[in-house]
């Protein structure tokens, strides 16, 4: 068995081993540093030990007047999936279009009332209607909560996207009080509640500048969605292209489902869409996974040739492999 140091120059693939250079080995290092660094302070020994397991549903509360208790309907929280839990939803929850909003804008408007006065009670927060249909701004204290917080509620399989200290989450006329509005109040409080409460203002420094340092060497790749560049036809020729370019660089299969925004690669285990999920993070790539599938971002304004996904997704990928998770 290899010694951790050893780890580092070598690793036992199908029977064979593949060599690291030391510009590699660096590089890898450098990678695993930054996981972790990401990472609230209680997960920082035990982050490979978390397990994908639900908790189940927390039942809603209401006060005397029928409103939902938002502040008092969870007394704990599972593991963050940037942790390796399980995600908060099972697939993602996606922003009504324009013209959702467009057709029923008096019940629009209700569910985001409730979503802010969700997110109001849940959190330090402030939080408004957004200028863009099918989004609620919420105004974070730093840029750096603002992609935090973005960056894990993805994760938890809620869109999200951030721009500055704006922080935009999904709202639609469609969306019910038990089961879409509390997604998207139950993601904002359980990731407010890790990054405000278990990450102490000296790694929150640590984490602005290592997200500095990542958008030193490649801009944040967010997908494009509703409201903010998504494009149906741009979406297929770039969502073609990036299947392509990742197929030839890792034999990654594209799954068959699409998402608008994204692109989903089916990987051997849910460990292996962990590890490459929270190492694409780390290199300034949103990322998110259902089950084993690993989805990465689509944007045909930021990286209209899939090519900026397709390198960090194969570099990923070749990593997980020395990790011995693929």
């Amino acid at each position: 068995m290899l010694s951790p140091a050893e780890l580092w120059n070598t690793a036992r693939v199908a029977g064979k081993m593949i060599r690291m250079n030391p510009d590699d080995r660096r590089a890898f290092e450098a990678l695993e540093l930054r996981i972790r660094a990401i990472l609230p302070d209680e997960y920082q020994d035990r982050y490979e030990d978390v397990q994908p397991i639900s908790m189940g549903t927390a039942a809603l509360k209401y006060t005397p007047d029928g409103k939902v208790a938002w502040d008092d309907v969870w007394g704990s929280f599972c593991e963050l999936a940037m942790a390796g839990g399980p995600p908060h939803k099972g697939k993602l929850l996606l922003a009504a279009s324009e013209n959702e909003v467009a057709a029923e804008p008096a019940r629009y408007r209700q569910v985001v009332n409730e979503i802010c006065r969700g997110i109001r009670m849940v959190s330090t927060l402030a939080v408004m209607p957004s200028p863009e249909p099918g989004w609620v701004r919420v105004e974070c204290d730093s840029a750096v909560t603002a992609g935090w917080l973005a960056r894990a509620i993805v994760m938890e399989n809620v869109s999200a996207r951030c721009e500055g200290v704006w922080l935009e989450l999904p709202a639609g006329p469609h969306y019910r009080v038990e089961k879409e509005i509390k997604n998207v109040i139950t993601a904002i409080a359980k990731t407010g509640h890790y990054w405000l409460e278990h990450v102490v203002s000296g790694r929150q420094k640590a984490v602005g500048d290592l997200f500095d340092a990542m958008s030193a060497e490649t801009p944040l790749l967010q997908p494009a969605v509703v409201g903010f560049g998504f494009d149906s036809l741009s979406d297929a020729v770039t969502r073609r292209k990036l299947a392509e370019k990742v197929r030839a660089e890792t034999g990654l299969e594209p799954c068959e489902v699409p998402c608008p925004g994204w692109i989903g690669f089916t990987c051997p285990s849910v460990k292996a869409a962990i590890w490459m999920m929270r190492a694409l993070v780390a290199s300034n790539v949103f990322a998110r996974r259902e089950e084993t599938a690993l989805f990465v971002p689509v944007n045909p304004v930021s990286d209209p040739e899939g090519q900026l996904v397709a390198c960090a997704l194969a570099r990923v990928h070749g990593f997980a492999r020395v990790r011995g998770v693929l």
